[in-house]
C-alpha cells in the first residue's frame, strides 16, 4: 500500500512539471501595439490552424510603399470562431485592408487586430493583444 501512494504521489508531481500548452506560446512583447500599421493587398493563404491562425498577405503599407509578402498571426480557429470567424473569413484573393501590430524586429510580420474586406465593407476585428504590450 505504502509503495501505491509513494508511486501516486510521484506520478502526480511528474504531471505537475509538465509544460502546459501556453509554455509554448510565444510573448506578446514581439509585437508593438503602440505603432499599428495600416496595410492595403492582398490574401495569399490562410493556415487555420492551432495555436494560431497564419494568413500570408502580399500588399503595403496604406500611406504608400512597396508590395511585399507578410505573415501575420492570429489566436485559436476557437477563439476566432467565438467571435464571429469562419474558416472562409479570409480567403486567397480577397482584396483586403488590415491593421496590424508590426514585429517589434522590423520584420514583415504582426499580429492582426481589424481585417476589411474591400469589395463588400466588411470588417472582422481579431484584436486578442493583450492591452499594454
Amino acid at each position: 500500500m505504502r509503495t501505491f501512494k509513494l508511486a501516486a504521489i510521484a506520478a502526480g508531481l511528474a504531471l505537475l512539471g509538465l509544460p502546459g500548452s501556453g509554455s509554448a506560446h510565444h510573448s506578446f512583447a514581439m509585437y508593438d501595439q503602440a505603432h499599428p500599421l495600416v496595410l492595403r493587398g492582398e490574401i495569399q493563404g490562410v493556415q487555420w490552424t492551432n495555436p494560431h491562425v497564419v494568413v500570408r498577405f502580399l500588399g503595403a503599407k496604406a500611406s504608400g510603399g512597396e508590395v511585399q509578402p507578410w505573415v501575420l498571426e492570429l489566436t485559436s480557429p476557437g477563439n476566432l470562431n467565438r467571435i464571429g470567424w469562419s474558416r472562409q473569413s479570409l480567403k486567397p484573393g480577397d482584396k483586403v485592408e488590415l491593421e496590424i501590430s508590426p514585429l517589434r524586429d522590423g520584420q514583415r510580420g504582426g499580429a492582426l487586430k481589424r481585417a476589411t474586406l474591400l469589395d463588400t465593407g466588411q470588417t472582422l476585428t481579431a484584436n486578442w493583444l493583450k492591452p499594454g504590450g
